[in-house]
């Protein structure tokens, strides 16, 4: 997703950004990040010694500002992508479970593959109720199959897609 505007970089200026979303809550903004009211205090302190955030606690900072970082961008290239649909890059062990030697046997594939708005609405929703990982995978797993093996319904029937070990994956909108 590109922003209009680069994410913060510092842990302070993105604590500070935080605590404005929050309205200056300490409290609020600690329940966010998963810590004491405490830590939150002693991390954002304006005068004195300042404890500096441990490493867990700067990743649930950027997550945090990753989660808020301009909203009406981001709702905008969810709808252009529920719309539209996107590209899906991945590199992963990816193919069915077939026997071996087969060219379509699981192996690391490259892929690059243009998914409908219909897997972005069903990613979306299934991120929204919570869904984790392995869900959000088996959704990428069964829409590449069908668009990338099946040629969009065309052949391969009734073959189970393996797609797992996912080096990186990469969406791009429009």
């Amino acid at each position: 997703m590109r922003c209009t505007r680069l994410i913060l970089s510092s842990t302070g200026a993105r604590l500070r950004f935080l605590l404005a979303t929050h309205q200056g809550s300490t409290r609020r903004l600690a329940t966010v990040l998963g810590v004491s009211q405490r830590t939150v205090q002693r991390v954002t302190r304006k005068s004195g010694v300042r404890r500096l955030p441990g490493p867990l606690q700067v990743r649930a900072i950027e997550e945090a500002v990753l989660a808020r970082w301009q909203p009406r961008i981001r709702a905008r290239r969810r709808a252009q992508a529920e719309a539209e649909g996107f590209v899906f890059h991945s590199r992963a062990r990816f193919g069915f479970a077939a026997p071996a030697g087969s060219s379509d046997d699981p192996r690391v594939r490259s892929i690059t593959q243009d998914l409908p708005g219909e897997v972005a609405r069903e990613l979306f929703a299934a991120r929204d109720a919570g869904a984790g990982e392995q869900q959000q995978t088996v959704i990428l797993a069964r829409a590449l199959g069908h668009a990338y093996f099946r040629d969009e319904g065309r052949r391969a029937h009734g073959l189970h897609i393996a797609f797992g070990d996912i080096e990186f994956a990469d969406f791009s909108i429009g």
